[in-house]
């Protein structure tokens, strides 16, 4: 593995494809954030299919195959596909998703035909256009990396230079219109900028694929933190390590297909957030529900024994009746409401010590100002049955 590691600083081929797909991390991560924010996963798979029509396009007008030229048609008809929509949106009463589905859809099968049109004339140069549909990583030229890092560059300074802006139209639309801020300017200057991502993504990962580099790092890095400043650097470093890592292991073996390889570290990536991460992960969530359902039963617990131990006699026999179980049952309980040092035995039988008195006290002080809806009747111990 280290040897491995060591070659993108020997290998050319190795050195360019890890290049450019951590710089598609990078960017991807930086404006699926914006995108995930705004509800606007989709828009990225939009982009990313309408970009086929204008390879397509761009090819049939110049009969160029360089990079750079296939890349500028097919940003220009993912940038056409996003106005088209935005125009759709706000002109005609048809839900979002539909919207998108339907763009998507069109811009899509307009390509296929285009390409299916290539395929079947004439000009031998046609070959390999159809490996934009999946990606082609083991393409890239040193001159595509430099491509690759002029676009990113833009769209990164931009995203610095109108970071807060960016950020009030992601989270309060309403309130960056009552500042006077251009929201629909904005809004059309964030998805171009998507569109410079999709540009960078169509050699490495290809239109199909391109949505999840859009979209995985920024869910994944919504797992870690609440802040979006914080989010936006995790999905960067999850974009480029996914780059990073696909591109390793596509060079590990043969035949192993770069941009496929780097969507499955994404998704590895989300998996392992998703479960791990200790602010929304589903294993530190279940964690915290098992705590918290502990703590309410001996909170109920500790009423209870509240209770008991000032109206009768706090022993397992009566706090078995109170409860409706069984006295073993009732055993276990006091034995844990001892083990935290609320309960001691007395001359009587038990008894709250001084900690367990007071925590019993504040317990019901919090009952008390519990908000109630009209008609209800005041709170009753947690867990106690009316006498």
């Amino acid at each position: 593995m280290f040897e491995l590691v060591s070659q993108i600083f020997t290998d050319y081929t190795l050195r360019n494809v890890a290049l450019g797909s951590a710089m598609l991390g990078v960017i991807g991560g930086v404006l699926g954030a914006f995108a995930m924010l705004r509800r606007q996963s989709l828009l990225g798979d939009v982009l990313a299919h309408a970009a086929l029509p204008g390879i397509c396009l761009a090819f049939i007008l110049t009969g160029s195959k360089a990079p750079l030229i296939l890349l500028l048609g097919g940003g220009l008809a993912g940038w056409l596909a996003s106005l088209l929509v935005l125009a759709v949106l706000r002109n005609t009463r048809l839900p979002e998703d539909s919207a998108l589905g339907v763009m998507l859809s069109s811009f899509f099968g307009f390509g296929i035909a285009l390409l299916t049109f290539i395929q079947h004339g004439n000009n031998a140069n046609q070959a390999g256009l159809d490996k934009f549909i999946f990606g082609q990583a083991a393409t890239i030229l040193a001159s595509d990396v430099l491509n690759f890092i002029v676009l990113g560059g833009i769209a990164l300074l931009v995203v610095g230079l109108l970071y807060k802006e960016f950020k009030l139209l992601s989270f309060d639309p309403g309130y960056a219109v009552s500042l006077g801020l251009p929201v629909r300017g904005l809004g059309t200057l964030l998805t171009s900028l998507t569109v410079l991502a999709v540009m960078v993504g169509l050699q490495t990962v290809g239109v199909v694929l391109m949505a999840a580099m859009l979209i995985a790092p920024a869910a994944a890095a919504r797992q870690w933190t609440d802040r979006l400043g914080t989010m936006i650097w995790l999905s960067a470093l999850f974009g480029a390590m996914a780059g990073v890592s696909g591109a390793l292991i596509s060079a590990s073996r043969e035949n192993l297909p770069t941009g496929p390889l780097v969507i499955l570290s994404i998704s590895a990536i989300l998996l392992v957030s998703l479960f791990f991460a200790p602010l929304r992960g589903l294993v530190w969530d279940w964690a915290r529900t098992r705590q918290n359902r502990r703590r309410i039963h001996l909170e109920r617990l500790l009423l209870d024994a509240h209770v008991l131990h000032n109206h009768d006699v706090l022993t397992p026999q009566t706090l078995a009746e109170r409860r409706r179980e069984s006295v073993a049952m009732a055993q276990r309980h006091l034995e844990a409401l001892r083990s935290l040092g609320w309960v001691q035995q007395s001359q009587k039988g038990l008894a709250l010590t001084p900690a367990g008195d007071q925590k019993a006290h504040e317990l019901e002080q919090a009952m008390r100002v519990l908000p109630r809806a009209k008609g209800e009747p005041p709170a009753t111990f947690l867990g106690s049955n009316p006498s």
